[in-house]
């Protein structure tokens, strides 16, 4: 008998989109990009493959990402997406339309959340369950959710970086602010911009970060070697750059990210700031990967923060764990459709 798979959860990240059926784990985890002919307004490809393509096609091919700041920007687009990675994940054999879990961030509208939705249920789900994404990361991160105990988490991504204190199953004090990984990129390619006069693409930016970047000064540093365009012969050229460059590069795009940890913590009744206090500050997401981020966290705010385990996978985790034990996860995370 075939394996029919009735539940599935997904995060729908502005970087990338993973997805996790229970019981075989996270199955895909490809860029969210999509390839799109301008011509006859096609879609030619989507993940991975559509990443390859960014900064590198004709015309009248468009890579681009449907998801801004982690929410849908272009709809149409993204319900392709949707279906595509849910397909890729099910197999083709399968004929019973899953049940759906998709993360969002914690400052989501009611109408990004509709638009979320009615995507998902386009896209093949027979239900869909919207939940915000620094619930489903401390699930994923196995922070016991229900206890009357405060909990922070500072999820980092693409697009947002959402910062809430958990407690008894709800979120009490939260706030999302529109920087995250892909802002750290743009500085990065800012200040090669306008320290060696050279142009460089997202995905070099991107790869400089992971390489050598560091949210604070390191005495061992690490060098790189940048190739760009040269902006004013327009000719190729290599440079290199240092691990602490970086550090000056994306001050303060971290720094708004601390400002967000902050006001959050401000926020916080006393007696949950003692609980934080004791338990630290979770981190997960891909971003939250930057070398030392939970020490500079440490530093700016006098709380320790620990980097999860498996940071990138905590919210599709997360979905996982909400999906097989639905019942249990049902009150803090109605808002289905």
């Amino acid at each position: 008998m075939a394996f029919f798979v009735r539940k599935i959860g997904i995060d729908l990240g502005t970087a990338n989109t993973l997805v996790f059926i229970p019981g075989k784990g996270v199955v895909l985890n490809e860029p969210s990009v999509v390839a799109v002919n301008q011509q006859d307004n096609r879609i030619m490809a989507v993940g991975l493959e559509a990443k390859q393509m960014i900064g590198r096609t004709p015309d009248n091919i468009i890579a681009y990402r449907p998801m801004k700041d982690g929410v849908i920007a272009d709809y149409r687009v993204t319900e392709a997406m949707i279906r595509y990675y849910m397909g890729k994940a099910l197999g083709k054999w399968n004929i019973l339309k899953p049940e759906v879990m998709v993360s969002v961030p914690a400052g989501v509208s009611s109408t990004e959340r509709r638009a979320v939705i009615e995507a998902t249920i386009k896209a093949g789900a027979k239900n869909v369950y919207v939940v915000k994404e620094p619930i489903l990361a401390a699930i994923g991160a196995g922070i016991p959710i229900y206890e009357a105990r405060g909990h922070m988490v500072v999820d980092i991504g693409g697009g947002t970086t959402d910062v809430a204190v958990i407690s008894l199953g709800g979120i009490v004090a939260s706030t999302s602010v529109k920087c995250a990984g892909n802002k750290i990129d743009h500085a990065i390619a800012d200040y090669i911009k306008k320290t060696f006069n050279l142009a460089i693409g997202d995905r070099t930016a991107e790869e400089v970060k992971v390489r050598i970047g560091s949210a604070v000064a390191i005495d061992d540093e690490l060098v790189i070697a940048i190739k760009g365009r040269d902006y004013v012969t327009g000719l190729p050229r290599t440079a290199q750059i240092s691990t602490n460059e970086i550090v000056k590069a994306i001050d303060r795009e971290l720094r708004e990210i601390i400002r967000a940890i902050k006001d959050v913590l401000q926020e916080t009744p006393p007696e949950l700031s003692a609980d934080i206090i004791d338990q630290g500050i979770i981190m997960t997401g891909g971003s939250s990967q930057l070398r030392n981020l939970p020490d500079l966290v440490e530093r700016r705010t006098g709380v320790k923060a620990v980097l999860a385990e498996d940071a990138l996978y905590c919210v599709v985790k997360g979905t996982g764990i909400a999906l097989e034990h639905l019942d249990t996860y049902k009150k803090s995370i109605l808002a289905k459709k």
